[in-house]
């Protein structure tokens, strides 16, 4: 990709303590929420960014706080940033320059989310103490995750055309009885736009599920130095970010990474028309980024799509159960595949390891890959679940 040489460098501050607070952030993904700022291709951008759980937890939190952490925040996103001469039908290049970490970060499981959600049905937190070489933790001693930090949360605003649509595909699917997050005005900023009463509540789109305009999206791999391509929908694009990950494990699986706020640099590009041919993210690296993130040793479980008779996981609740529900084996399913790899994976690390169940589990959230072996050997798909054995160094 060409860049633009020179530019500006603009930053986009956060203020106040939540994101009610600070007329720069947003948690919902709408075309009418107004940008904050405005820039020109080959700006600098530099976000201050705020935790995707809005920064309920500190040292001093407790399992008992997690029990009561309120999911309508997520995420605050610091943004949107109109780009200058961005129009629908374009691409924005966004070039990742530099992520630099708080000094606090924390993984959790939500009581109702996660992977194993219907394993692990009590709340737990891990506080990790952050720099820019790895994360430990007084919750699990021995353990030290290296820095590879990421855009968990990145993207543009959809389109008229494109929240009509995503809202009804998600609709149907809830309807189906598929885990889908409706839009929820209750504590939806910008309120007057996302919130109760506000001109757009019904079809402000929750940031959960990542989307063709980008968001969520969770991928480690978009490491300094790679490039995310998003289609543009709306004029200016309008180009939020948050939810900086320190580091994560392919998979998320406890429904968190090793969350944290940070400070994020980007540089921005237009691509005219290249909208036609990119129509959901992209994202292209160079020199060594993926090799950077290969562990050095490692020890792997590997998952079939097999399980207990009569047990049905909540991610097939909603299809024929009870056909589903007398059979040990499934039929080329990814998911159970993942899910017996990562239980294979827990129950190492607490026979092996001495962790407990919880502590297994969000280390896996922070540094376990699950990784598609095959897609061919029928019935049996094949996940590798691949701990990093440096993080016990």
């Amino acid at each position: 990709m060409k860049q633009t040489v020179g530019g500006k460098t603009i930053k986009i501050s956060a203020t106040g303590d939540h994101c009610i607070n600070d007329p720069k952030c947003h948690n919902r993904w709408h075309w009418a929420i107004p940008p904050v700022a405005y820039a020109d291709p080959g700006d600098v951008l530099v976000y201050e960014t705020r935790d995707a759980l809005d920064s309920p937890f500190t040292e001093e939190s407790t399992p008992a706080d997690v029990a009561g952490a309120n999911l309508n925040v997520v995420h605050p996103l610091t943004g949107p940033v109109y780009i200058n001469g961005a129009e629908r039908g374009d691409v924005l290049a966004i070039t990742l320059i530099d992520i630099e970490p708080g000094p606090f970060g924390y993984t959790v499981i939500v009581p109702g989310f996660g992977f194993l959600r219907d394993l692990y049905p009590e709340p737990h937190i891990v506080r990790w103490n952050l720099d820019r070489v790895a994360a430990t933790s007084i919750d699990m001693p021995g353990i030290h995750v290296p820095f590879a930090g990421f855009m968990g949360t990145v993207g543009v605003a959809p389109g008229p055309e494109e929240v009509e649509k995503m809202y009804q595909r998600e609709t149907a699917l809830a309807d189906a009885g598929g885990f889908a997050l409706p839009p929820e005005p209750m504590d939806a900023q910008p309120s007057d736009i996302c919130g109760p009463g506000g001109q757009h509540a019904e079809r402000c789109l929750r940031t959960v599920p990542p989307r063709e305009n980008g968001g969520n999206m969770d991928v480690k791999q978009m490491q300094v130095g790679t490039i995310l391509y998003l289609p543009v929908f709306v004029d200016g694009a309008l180009l939020s970010m948050g939810d900086i990950h320190y580091a994560q494990g392919d998979g998320e699986v406890s429904g968190t990474a090793i969350e944290m706020s940070a400070i994020v640099e980007v540089r921005v590009e237009v691509l005219k028309g290249k909208g036609k041919d990119i129509t959901q993210p992209h994202v292209e690296g160079h020199d060594d980024q993926l090799k950077n993130l290969a562990p050095g040793s490692f020890y792997g479980t590997v998952g079939y799509p097999i399980k207990q008779k009569d047990k049905v996981t909540p991610q097939q609740a909603y299809l024929d159960g009870e056909q589903i529900g007398d059979l040990e084996n499934l039929s080329e399913d990814l998911t159970l595949a993942a899910r017996d790899a990562l239980l294979q994976m827990i129950s190492y690390l607490v026979r092996e390891k001495s962790l407990t169940r919880e502590q297994a589990y969000i280390l896996c959230s922070a540094a376990v890959d699950l990784r598609i072996s095959q897609l061919v050997d029928v019935p049996n798909f094949g996940v590798l679940a691949v701990l990093p054995l440096e993080v016990f160094e």
